[in-house]
């Protein structure tokens, strides 16, 4: 049964939970907020859809790249290198990026009929973003629930699991991973040094799987 909307971005975990989760997801949606990396994540998540019979709905929301701050937002000059949990990472978190989009995605599901919003948060996220993490994912569907008729809640499977697992998970249900997009730099190809190029690399080579991502030498 069709029943769930995905929070979809076009990198590699949401891109494994659409797949892993055809056979349930009615309608995808992804967010235009003005950070580096989202046009050429957008590509990424049209194609998937596209190639999975899954209708996107793509919103715009500028003000988040006028009025809020985070290095995500201010071009790939301001994006620091270094491992993913490194303390200058934290000058990625959008803040409150997951509550906005979460809430706007609830209004959606129940627009149309659906019960469950998918987000593919990670145990990797927890340390640096708040709005990944299991108490606030619990917190928001609760909320979502509460707010809605229907009871609308999140669904976030891949919680406490890594971003090697989620890998690992892709290759096994034949994820073409050359069709996602993670780099907070947002070139053409990926740098291969900010935290989530890094972080990329690393899940590819723990879980032993061929990685298809073009990086900068």
């Amino acid at each position: 049964m069709k029943d769930a909307l995905i929070v979809l971005s076009g990198g590699m975990d949401s891109t494994t939970m659409l797949y892993e989760f055809a056979d349930r997801i009615a309608l995808a949606v992804t967010f235009n907020y003005g950070s580096n990396h989202n046009t050429r994540e957008i590509a990424c998540a049209r194609y998937n859809c596209a190639k999975l019979g899954i209708e996107l709905v793509e919103i715009n929301m500028p003000f988040i790249g006028q009025l809020f701050n985070s290095s995500l937002l201010s071009g790939a000059d301001a994006i620091p290198e270094g491992n993913y949990d490194d303390e200058n990472m934290r000058s990625t978190v959008v803040p409150f990026r997951n509550g906005i989009m979460l809430a706007v995605a609830a209004g959606l599901a129940e627009s149309r009929g659906l019960h469950h919003l998918m987000l593919a948060n990670h145990s990797g996220d927890h340390a640096i973003y708040p709005d990944c993490r299991p108490g606030f994912v619990d917190a928001m569907s609760k909320a979502i629930a509460a707010g809605t008729y229907e009871g609308v809640t999140i669904l976030a499977p891949y919680t406490n699991i890594s971003k090697t697992d989620i890998a690992r998970r892709g290759a096994e249900i034949g994820v073409d991973y050359s069709h996602t997009y993670s780099c907070y730099k947002g070139g053409e190809k990926h740098c291969g040094r900010c935290g989530t190029c890094t972080e990329r690399r690393q899940a590819f080579a723990d879980a032993h799987i061929p990685d298809p991502t073009e990086y900068l030498p």
